[in-house]
């Protein structure tokens, strides 16, 4: 979560946390899996865990930030881990707990239930979504640590290192899955490998939406709600940062989108009519290039209202100059068959997480 407010990270729909020992699903609330919760139960204690790794001097127990319900976490140098690693499990077994070890990075030290861990998740969330009938067409696993080599092992799922993976998951790839097809080792870093994959087992589009807006072209042409509303926050990005040219028939093209009528609610509580907001615009262009402005759009959601009216809801976070701003935004639009376009009829806007903009004026859609 520290991280979200420093870097343009997208809610997933589910998440794997804590070594596989936490599943979340994502929507209004963020709800655990309480199937998964209560599978991790089966002989384990983690009071007794506590217990009899308070014997082992050399364990270093991790801040509690990094502790959970079903993950007791641990820093310890390598030599010392391969011997706690011989005695602990049977000397927990004795007491009727089954648990499972993981070392990774060359310091931390995980005790987890015997059932935990990223494959089991993993495992566990396919078939369910399978008896759901919302089984993937396709999955890609991607680590670049130890822990993560059992993702590996799953046969159904597509796999990638980047290229800074650790020793430790290199090592494992050349002992155990070299020759495996479907699993491969990226030559580029962390995310940039991971689209390396995606391109190489032809499972996606392998650009980002932002390298590949035709501002030329940008209009509404169908009724995809979360493509219009993110097709239009991309070019509003690359106005502010001067990437395409200072033009007023780009002002046009969006007021020929919207409403005259329509009305925006700044998250201030300032109220004007869109296309002032977009006249406003002109004055912005090219100020975000040195701030390395960046926007993104989080939990967009659409419901049809009426016959020919949507509502378009998401989360609009604005990276400028190191600090993060947020708000929730609202957006109606209509579709005129005759027009055969979306129009934006109302925007509105509310802070979130405390966020405010020093300069108003300057927070424009």
């Amino acid at each position: 979560m520290s991280l979200r407010k420093k870097r343009p990270l997208l809610t997933p729909d589910i998440a794997v946390t804590s070594v596989g020992s936490e599943i979340v699903y994502s929507g209004e609330s963020t709800v655990s899996d309480v199937v998964w919760t209560a599978r991790l139960d089966y002989k384990w204690n983690r009071d007794i865990v506590v217990e009899e790794t308070l014997k082992f001097p050399k364990l270093e127990p991790q801040p509690d930030k990094s502790q959970e319900e079903h993950k007791v976490s641990f820093f310890v140098e390598r030599e010392d881990a391969v011997e706690i690693m011989k005695e602990l499990p049977g000397i927990l077994e004795e007491r009727g707990v089954d648990v499972k070890l993981v070392y990774s990075n060359g310091y931390a030290f995980d005790v987890l239930p015997r059932g935990a861990g990223k494959q089991g998740a993993l495992t566990y969330l396919l078939d369910k979504l399978d008896i759901e009938g919302n089984q993937p067409s396709n999955t890609l696993v991607c680590g670049d640590s130890g822990n993560d080599s059992e993702l590996f092992n799953i046969s159904q799922v597509y796999g990638v290192m980047v290229s800074n993976s650790h020793e430790e998951l290199l090592q494992w790839h050349e002992e155990n899955a070299k020759d495996n097809p479907k699993i491969f080792h990226a030559s580029e870093r962390c995310g940039a490998g991971i689209i390396e994959a995606i391109q190489r087992f032809n499972l996606g589009p392998s650009v980002s939406p932002r390298d590949v807006l035709d501002s030329e072209i940008f209009q509404a042409e169908s009724l995809n709600l979360a493509h219009e509303v993110v097709q239009f926050y991309l070019f509003y990005e690359r106005w502010r940062c001067g990437e395409v040219e200072k033009s007023d028939k780009y002002l046009q093209n969006l007021k020929s989108l919207s409403s005259p009528l329509g009305i925006f609610v700044h998250p201030s509580g300032v109220e004007k009519p869109i296309h002032e907001w977009i006249d406003d615009m002109e004055h912005l262009h090219g100020d975000g290039k040195e701030k390395k402005l960046r926007i993104w759009l989080d939990n967009v959601s659409s419901s049809h209202i009426s016959s020919d009216t949507w509502l378009a809801k998401f989360d609009k976070h604005e990276l400028s100059e190191g600090k993060v701003r947020s708000c929730s935004t609202k957006v109606l639009l209509s579709y005129k068959e005759e027009k055969q376009r979306l129009t934006w009829m109302h925007i509105h806007q509310s802070w979130l997480d405390e966020s405010f903009s020093d300069d108003q004026e300057k927070w424009v859609f």
